[in-house]
């Protein structure tokens, strides 16, 4: 493990030296600190990277050139917002660098309000927000999720070969017609409905209307995701207390997902939402932006995705992320569903999947969409 110099930054580094390297250890392996490094006392001891301090642009700047220079990328960039320290400027600082375009940066500032989470979601490409009191436990194990999702993402994109011959590309541009034309007339139609739902939502609880979260698709690939708001707000925050709920079988070794049968976070609104795929409306928006299909398989949460990485899984990741898949049609709302049934929907739907299939499941769709297990 390395051992860090709790070193208070002096009033002469920002006008003298540019950068403080912070670490006794000896490995190639850096992280970029910019701005203070209080963050750090929470995960000191832990952590086996050498740390790098700029304190404004020009350090920052100079750190990654030189550390470039000798090939050497940073393991990730975290902005100290606390510090006074802008994320998107420094953001753009790191994906003007092509070695640097997938490396992960996060922010950590000491409160977390509704305006300052709005104004860096504006930023957009922040791969996670730290607040302080955060576990080392968190902190590595989101760093190491991020970590894999790029991994993959980058790794996807350089393997990917596109078909170019008739019939790929006529399967292809048909979806993408059926995909637009159809989310497009559902969003306008049922605009009335959409406005009805958020008001219900804002009269039952405190919070935002919609719920937006990272998700991972077609080749790891990296989007937002939209959905109505059917739990409680910070519902996210609990998820490690209730763990011994989940519906899946709890397997540190294996892949992850997480679902609980009558979730107590779930509103009594939400449930009527949910139970009625409702809440699923906003993702035709996602649809319209190419980041989903009408018909796919599900997109996932990105400590979900980091779990299904080896050769026998990863092949879900080959079909389009969908609204609603074979799986939805075959196990949606099942308790005895077990995780390896369900990614064996995914890669059967992957290795099968054409307009024609496609137009199969939306047949069977609306059957599936009344659950009866509020999960």
């Amino acid at each position: 493990m390395m051992s860090i110099l709790t070193v208070p930054v002096p009033d002469s580094l920002k006008t003298g030296p540019r950068i403080l390297n912070i670490s006794r250890s000896a490995t190639q392996s850096y992280i970029l600190c910019i701005g203070n490094n209080a963050f750090l006392h929470e995960v000191a001891g832990r952590c086996e990277e050498r740390i790098l301090v700029a304190q404004h642009h020009q350090a920052a700047r100079s750190i990654l050139r030189e550390q470039l220079m000798l090939d050497r990328k940073p393991v990730f960039v975290i902005c100290n917002l606390s510090a006074g320290m802008d994320p998107r400027t420094y953001l753009t600082l790191v994906r003007s660098f092509n070695e640097t375009r997938d490396t992960p940066f996060f922010v950590y500032t000491e409160t977390l309000d509704a305006k300052k989470k709005q104004e860096l979601r504006s930023v957009g490409g922040i791969d996670q927000v730290f607040t302080a009191g955060f576990s080392a436990d968190v902190f590595f194990s989101k760093v190491k999720a991020t970590k894999k999702i790029k991994e993959l993402a980058k790794s996807s994109r350089q393997k990917e070969v596109r078909s170019f011959n008739l019939g790929g590309m006529l399967n292809y541009c048909l979806k993408r017609t059926l995909d637009i034309s159809i989310a497009a007339t559902g969003l306008l139609v049922a605009s009335p409905l959409l406005l009805a739902i958020a008001a219900f939502i804002k009269l039952e609880s405190r919070g935002p209307v919609f719920y937006i979260s990272k998700r991972a698709g077609q080749g790891y690939k990296i989007f937002k995701f939209y959905k109505f708001r059917t739990m409680v707000a910070g519902a996210d925050k609990q998820v490690s207390q209730m763990s011994h709920l989940n519906q899946y079988e709890a397997n540190s070794t294996g892949p992850v997902f997480f679902k609980v049968s009558n979730d107590p976070r779930v509103t009594r609104f939400g449930a009527f939402l949910r139970n009625t795929s409702l809440d699923e409306i906003p993702q035709l928006l996602n649809v319209i932006l190419g980041d989903m299909s009408l018909v796919g398989n599900r997109p996932l949460p990105l400590y979900e995705a980091a779990s299904l990485t080896t050769d026998s899984y990863a092949g879900r990741f080959l079909a389009p992320a969908g609204l609603t898949g074979l799986w939805q049609i075959k196990k949606r709302g099942s308790k005895e569903m077990s995780v390896d049934e369900r990614i064996r929907l995914d890669i059967e739907y992957a290795e099968k999947h054409s307009v024609m299939f496609d137009m199969w499941i939306l047949a069977n769709t609306p059957t599936a969409l009344l659950q009866k297990d509020n999960v």
